[in-house]
């Protein structure tokens, strides 16, 4: 078989470089995409076992290393298994076929009459020939893949899940975390950051923090301030005292809280055409104009950022749960003057992250920390307050659109404008002082203003701008902000969270204009039929078109997660009383070729969770000076006795690429429960989250 080489593989083509076959028998994996709590080590480990034939127990899924594993970029957009599942698909096919080679060798027989079947390579009469690890000593693993002389055949997809490989270790409360690491003579640390964004340090009695008990050092590079101690409780308390006694200068003015849209459309901008089609609305049946907002959102993460750094020799080991991890050695040794080959990162599992959180910030500071005292493993983890108050946020954003429908049902013109901060600002990606640390050292008042991925790799804030439906004409229209007083970066799902609420809402209001069924008027501007199926199907097991009572409402909802991934449609059914309570969320997903079905469903009902979460309560909130959302009470996040129904159905197509599955429902989910909200109150709620008060501010808007 020869076919193109998946992405992954063109940039590590050796096949040494993903599996080494041990004495013992074990095959060890090395992927460079990262187990952020979303199972991709299970889904590997159960691609690997199926392709090499082997009992799934023995193949061993290592952690991420930067200097040992293949560099497969960023683990984000819900593209692991897309690339790297394909990537270890053929590696493990090709090295399958290397070890059958040698099998053949050995017993005199053509490879064709080699059989292999639990992991042991056999003769046509049973007899046995050897496992891989009895062959490991004749095939040489690093060899290219794509030989043409071998003839390979992809295994059939299987419909078996593993069971995930790491929940054991983490139900049972076992070391499993970075926060769970320990090395002899580590020491603590705990940054003091400014009371107010762009405030510089101008003093403190750091000799008296120095004499507190246990405290190893007292560091002070720039703006960049902290303590180092023998135990965590010592750093803990020391820093609580230079916080104390540390006096700073003003700082930068912040936006109004309250006034996000406003600003957002003012601030200068680098303003992009997305599509231009020359869309106009004159002599249109009916024309439906809005604008929809979201605030900024925290990943809010339940664990805080943690990270470990070592120098020795001139070697800086980093131990990080960052998603970056290939992206955030180079960033280190940039701001640190070390060269990139000395600075190796080890990843290691942390709170789930769901796009940029501080993972690399931390692991910054421990970098830099280390460096000042070397020889030593210096452990630094972050303050709940510190998480909420410097992490980068997923950007406010708000958008304009006006669509046109014409006497026939059909969508003939739209037009939508954005404005937002770019959604990339990690280590790499952007310009320099992308780190919190960074940015302190060289005294930065505001960090550098986000970007946004390119459009092949599905942008950041257009991300779903340009609607899935067939429409004859499209302009859409980015102003991505140059000014970041408030910090962003990546959150699941990018732009097209608000883009997509936006998107499906004003489907919503098309039908309602022109006295059509809002699933009738999807799918007859809906021409792929991937995309009519998930909305029939949803339609179907939600029970779309029954009545509902009063007082409740239902609403309806599609994507295409970047116009080319993964198909999603929801049915959501909330109550509106004296607030909004979501009670079912019907998910129909169509994610291509499924690896792991108990994975993908997984993926689906944690993505339909946040978003409801982010729907109902999140928002970042903050006064001119500094972000006050600071712990749980004032950036609450969704409860166990307010989590509602999640039915998830996942379509399989086994003749399909793989699609990801884990930024699907985002988008979707917001919009059904907006369009939900809509149809129990007769009222739309265009700006997020559906909170109380913006319930209210909406009825009296048309009061």
């Amino acid at each position: 078989m020869t076919a193109e080489l998946p992405a992954s593989l063109v940039a590590n083509p050796w096949i040494s470089t993903w599996l080494t076959v041990t004495d013992d028998g074990t095959i060890v994996l090395r992927v460079g995409k990262v187990e952020l709590g979303q199972g991709i080590l299970t889904a590997l480990t159960q691609i690997a076992a199926h392709e090499l034939d082997v009992p799934p127990e023995v193949v061993s899924a290592e952690a991420t290393n930067t200097a040992a594993s293949p560099n497969e970029g960023l683990t984000a957009g819900s593209l692991s298994i897309t690339f790297s599942g394909a990537a270890v698909r053929r590696v493990c096919a090709e090295a399958r076929e290397l070890y059958r080679r040698a099998a053949a060798r050995r017993s005199g027989r053509d490879t064709g009459e080699v059989c292999l079947a639990a992991g042991v390579f056999t003769t046509p009469d049973g007899s046995r020939i050897g496992s891989y690890a009895d062959l490991s000593a004749e095939v040489d693993l690093h060899v290219k893949v794509g030989d043409p002389s071998l003839e390979i055949e992809l295994a059939p997809p299987t419909s078996k899940d593993l069971a995930r490989v790491d929940l054991p270790d983490k139900v049972l409360g076992k070391p499993r975390f970075i926060h769970d690491l320990e090395f002899p003579g580590m020491v603590h640390a705990r940054v003091v950051r400014p009371p107010r964004v762009g405030a510089h340090f101008e003093s403190a009695a750091l000799e008296d923090i120095s004499t507190m008990p246990g405290i190893e050092t007292v560091v002070r590079d720039g703006d960049f301030v902290a303590v180092v101690a023998r135990r965590e409780g010592q750093a803990t308390r020391a820093a609580e005292k230079l916080a104390s006694t540390a006096t700073w200068s003003a700082g930068i003015d912040l936006p109004d809280v309250d006034d996000l849209p406003r600003w957002l459309r003012t601030a200068e901008a680098d303003v992009r055409p997305i599509r231009s089609d020359g869309a106009h609305h004159n002599d249109a049946a009916a024309v439906v104009e809005a604008a929809f907002a979201r605030p900024f959102l925290a990943h809010a993460s339940i664990g805080p950022s943690c990270a470990l750094a070592h120098l020795d020799g001139g070697r800086l080991q980093v131990w990080s749960h960052s998603q970056g991890v290939f992206s955030l050695g180079p960033a280190i040794a940039a701001a640190l003057g070390l060269d990139p080959d000395a600075v190796v990162v080890q990843h290691v599992e942390g709170p789930g992250s769901y796009g940029h959180n501080a993972a690399d910030d931390v692991a910054m500071d421990a970098a830099l920390l280390a460096t000042k005292i070397p020889g030593t493993h210096v452990r630094v983890q972050w303050s709940r307050s510190d998480e909420f108050a410097w992490e980068p946020f997923g950007p406010a954003m708000v958008g304009e659109v006006k669509a046109s429908i014409d006497d026939s049902g059909t969508i003939t013109d739209w037009s939508y404008e954005l404005w937002t901060n770019g959604h990339t600002g990690r280590p790499g990606y952007a310009s320099t002082n992308t780190m919190l640390a960074e940015a302190h050292r060289a005294g930065v008042e505001m960090l550098p203003p986000a970007v946004d991925p390119p459009a092949e790799r599905g942008h950041g804030s257009a991300r779903n701008a340009e609607p899935y439906y067939d429409v004859a004409r499209v302009d859409v229209t980015v102003h991505r902000l140059l000014t970041m007083p408030i910090r962003t970066s990546s959150l699941r799902s990018l732009g097209s969270h608000l883009n997509t609420f936006a998107t499906e809402s004003v489907i919503d209001e098309l039908a309602r204009a022109a006295g059509r069924d809002p699933l009738a008027l999807r799918l007859a501007n809906l021409s792929d039929p991937r995309a009519r199926r998930v909305l029939t199907t949803v339609a179907d097991v939600a029970g779309w078109g029954t009545a509902v009572s009063d007082g409740h409402g239902r609403g309806i909802a599609f994507c295409r997660y970047k116009n080319r991934g993964s198909y999603c449609a929801v049915v959501a059914d909330v109550e509106a009383t004296d607030r909004l309570r979501v009670v079912r969320l019907t998910v129909v997903a169509d994610v291509g070729c499924v690896v792991n079905t108990d994975g993908v469903r997984n993926q689906l009902e944690g993505g339909a969770v946040q978003a409801a979460s982010w729907s109902l309560l999140e928002q970042v909130r903050f006064d001119r000076h500094s972000v006050t959302s600071t712990d749980w009470e004032s950036y609450p996040i969704i409860r166990f006795t307010q989590v509602p129904i999640v039915d998830v159905h996942v379509l399989d197509r086994p003749d399909e690429p793989p699609l990801g599955a884990g930024e699907a429902t985002q988008g979707p989910v917001t919009a059904a429960i907006g369009n939900a909200l809509a149809d129990a109150l007769g009222v739309r709620v265009y700006t997020l989250p559906f909170t109380p008060a913006n319930i209210v501010a909406a009825i009296d808007s048309v009061s």
